[in-house]
């Protein structure tokens, strides 16, 4: 029996979706549809085919944590591998680490089936259906590409022509309406939905064949990789070597050995605001709706609250999306642009296009309450067990103030305890630390104070979670 390894592409950053999704926090680890994330959701689906090897996840270095602790709180996949890329190098090279890893164990004729972490499929039977019929073709050597069946001339999607029995003409690229349309008419033309299926055999070859420079540096980013735990360190250097390129381009639109799996998955990329709205429950006037809202002559709208009442009086056909620290409004139709504002945040150099005000960590998480240019006050998780680096900062002062739990606090040469609406207070350059070792959560209070409040002002001396000081406070 042919084996069936999944892989996971958990990268990217949904920019279309801001301001919910931010580079820190982006829709792959959002539930947007209901209460598990998109990347749980496609860990749930690719567990429920029959005879498939544990998950290999493919994330960049900053989702590590999170991407594990979401996963690990399914309960249902105690094996699993994340691999981290050191940088973003596009789909291709991702795809060439998840080859290599992979080959690393399993042997040659093991199929892959390759999907991104971010898309909805309604229909488990049909996926599960089309994942058969994909391997079989991938076991006798194609690299198979899986076609959803256009329900509607998208101009957002790239297509693909299907010729004789499941043999790909050619790849689209995204349409004007009035070709999108041809396409849905002639039956012979389908979204691509960037998920795959090879052998690890057959994947080597073409790559050797069509992008060799990036099959050599991805080996070496995976030979000279590093295990830690559930973790995969991909070589740096290594990959910096690669050419960056989507597998569209760098193999699918070269190779002859590319066939298509037509499937009626009812399937979403979710790559918008308008996207999610079309696929989410409406209610008796097509709204979407959740959190704290209310609605009045409103209809055919998105609106979202994430932290205030959101009240909407005599809209249509628009995005209202609420999140502590920003507000989008936009008609439904344009919610494509929204990556504008985005490019716009980056240029300016803001800080929401990357955070939110709650920003996780592997011990917990961070709010900020307030920013000013000299102190900045801060609400502190922390989970039961778990406790931050031993560090120090150069520019700033810490008051903490403990709310609810127990804290161990390490400050210079002390260590002590720390109760509810006892505080201390760190000077510059002092070592210190903070632990919870109780059964309930900690949370507490950070004032701080100083000429330099960014969160690169750290030197790590000791870290649980292997992070450098190169990486964000805490």
């Amino acid at each position: 029996m042919v084996k069936i390894q999944p892989v996971i592409l958990a990268g990217g950053t949904g920019s279309r979706l801001w301001p919910l999704s931010r580079e820190l926090y982006p829709k792959q680890l959002l539930p947007l549809i209901d209460e598990t994330s998109l990347l749980q959701t496609t860990v749930l689906r690719v567990c429920q085919l029959p005879d498939v090897l544990p998950p290999v996840v493919v994330v960049g270095e900053e989702h590590r944590f999170i991407t594990r602790s979401q996963i690990d709180g399914l309960g249902v996949v105690p094996e699993f591998s994340i691999l981290l890329e050191p940088l973003g190098r596009n789909t291709a090279p991702a795809v060439c680490a998840a080859v290599e890893f992979c080959g690393l164990t399993d042997d040659e004729e093991t199929i892959l089936l390759v999907l991104p972490a971010d898309h909805l499929i309604l229909r488990q039977d049909a996926f599960a259906a089309a994942v058969g019929q994909a391997a079989e073709l991938a076991a006798a050597g194609a690299i198979v590409t899986f076609g959803i069946e256009p329900q509607s001339p998208e101009t957002g999607y790239g297509y693909i022509e299907r010729g004789e029995g499941n043999k790909v003409l050619s790849f689209k690229e995204k349409p004007d309406l009035v070709t999108a349309m041809g396409y849905v008419e002639s039956g012979n033309y389908f979204w691509n939905s960037g998920m795959f299926a090879f052998s690890i055999k057959t994947f080597r070859e073409e790559m050797a064949l069509h992008a060799p420079e990036m099959l050599e540096a991805m080996a070496a980013a995976v030979r000279h990789g590093v295990r830690d735990g559930k973790f995969y360190r991909l070589d740096y250097n290594a990959m910096a070597a690669s050419p960056s390129d989507s597998i569209d381009y760098a193999l699918m639109e070269k190779t002859d050995k590319a066939a298509v799996v037509a499937a009626n998955l009812e399937w979403s990329d979710i790559g918008s605001w308008k996207a999610l709205w079309e696929v989410a429950g409406k209610d008796s006037q097509g709204n979407v709706s959740s959190g704290d809202v209310i609605l009045k002559d409103t209809r055919n709208c998105l609106i979202r609250s994430e932290s205030k009442l959101v009240a909407t009086v005599g809209l249509e056909d628009t995005l209202v999306i609420e999140t502590a620290d920003a507000v989008l409004v936009a008609p439904l139709s344009r919610s494509q642009d929204v990556k504008k504002v985005v490019a716009q945040l980056k240029k300016k150099q803001r800080d929401e296009f990357k955070f939110h005000r709650t920003v996780f960590r592997p011990w917990g998480s961070y709010t900020v309450l307030e920013q000013q240019p000299r102190y900045q006050i801060k609400r502190i998780t922390v989970y039961p067990g778990e406790k931050l680096s031993l560090q120090m900062h150069h520019h700033r002062h810490e008051h903490w103030v403990i709310v609810t739990g127990t804290a161990r606090i390490t400050n210079g040469d002390e260590v002590f305890l720390l109760h509810e609406n006892q505080s201390t207070y760190i000077p510059a350059g002092v070592q210190h630390r903070l632990e919870n070792p109780g059964v309930i959560g900690l949370e507490l209070i950070e004032v701080q104070n100083g000429s330099y409040l960014g969160e690169d002002d750290i030197v790590r001396f000791d870290d649980d979670y292997g992070r450098g000081a190169a990486e964000e406070q805490l």
